[in-house]
């Protein structure tokens, strides 16, 4: 019995230890892993702030927003022109400026108002998908960002080795190299995030470029066509990309 309680106190001591070695203080370890922590904190500030700003306005009410077309059909039978105007200027959405300019151009033909109606809408999507570009630079440069002061970090590491007692402390060696690797743990969890955003952005852009062309194709078939023969539809999805 003596000996099992022995081994038992053994045991907890050395999980104790091993509970303590492990308590890694990240903070003070991304403290210390020089310049390229800055740069990576630098990413990391401004994938923030892309994905704040893309979540608040990228959304389906400034794309393709909700009962527009149902709003505008019976003022267009209706031949009111100047309150349908009205009603699209108050609906700040890329669906609702595309419809003002069929309005605006309702003389010309088809053809016209189809490709002015495809080059609208295509150059709003590509805006938004410019603006959150950014979350593309984060995703790529912050991981190298981090191998590079990983490199740095390896190469003061093995400088102790040369012209220190590196290799008779190493434990002096392995703090050198647990600096170093700080910096590419950073790196990736920067831009694993960054690059999830930024498929999700491209994912959600092109949902609403199928929405929206749905929308425009379907209006312009029934306010345009009048029994000619239609030509292609527009792609706006195709355009975005």
């Amino acid at each position: 019995m003596h000996k099992n309680l022995r081994l038992l106190l053994i045991a907890t001591l050395a999980l104790h230890n091993l509970a303590h070695a492990a308590d890694i203080n990240i903070v003070e370890q991304a403290a210390e892993g020089g310049a390229a922590i800055v740069v990576t904190l630098g990413l990391s500030i401004l994938f923030l702030a892309v994905s704040i700003e893309r979540l608040m306005h990228f959304r389906a009410r400034a794309i393709v927003p909700d009962g527009l077309v149902e709003r505008v059909k019976p003022l267009w039978a209706a031949q009111d022109f100047t309150r349908l105007q009205q009603l699209l200027a108050e609906d700040d959405s890329t669906l609702a400026r595309v419809i003002a300019y069929m309005v605006a151009h309702r003389q010309h033909g088809y053809a016209v108002v189809n490709s002015g109606a495809g080059d609208i809408a295509s150059m709003e999507l590509r805006m938004h998908q410019q603006k959150a570009y950014a979350l593309a630079i984060v995703a790529t440069v912050a991981p190298i960002v981090g191998l590079l002061g990983t490199v740095v970090g390896m190469i003061d590491a093995f400088h102790v080795i040369a012209f220190s007692e590196g290799m008779g402390n190493p434990a002096l060696l392995a703090g050198g190299i647990s600096k170093a690797l700080i910096n590419t743990a950073a790196g990736l969890c920067v831009a694993l995030p960054a690059l999830a955003m930024h498929h999700f952005l491209k994912n959600r852009q092109a949902f609403f470029g199928l929405a929206l062309e749905r929308e425009i194709n379907s209006l312009i078939d029934e306010w345009f066509l009048q029994g000619d023969a239609a030509p292609q539809n527009l792609h706006v999805v195709s355009h975005a990309h």
